[in-house]
């Protein structure tokens, strides 16, 4: 599970980065660029924390405020 999400996140940074690279060339324009990005950033915040997560040490219980 790990690797398929690490891969879909590496897809979505593509969709991210890869349209702003093509439209500086002059390839595509403004709003495909900015579908392909909206696209990408939403896939990439789906996909990133399923393989970025992390054991959180302090509970929220444990913390006097």
């Amino acid at each position: 599970m790990n690797s398929i999400a690490k891969v879909v996140s590496l897809i979505a940074l593509g969709f991210v980065i890869g349209p702003c690279l093509l439209h500086f060339l002059g390839v595509i324009e403004l709003d495909t660029v900015k579908v392909a990005a909206l696209v990408g950033t939403v896939g990439w915040f789906m996909a990133t924390p399923m393989w970025m997560g992390r054991e959180l040490t302090v509970d929220a219980g444990d913390v006097e405020i």
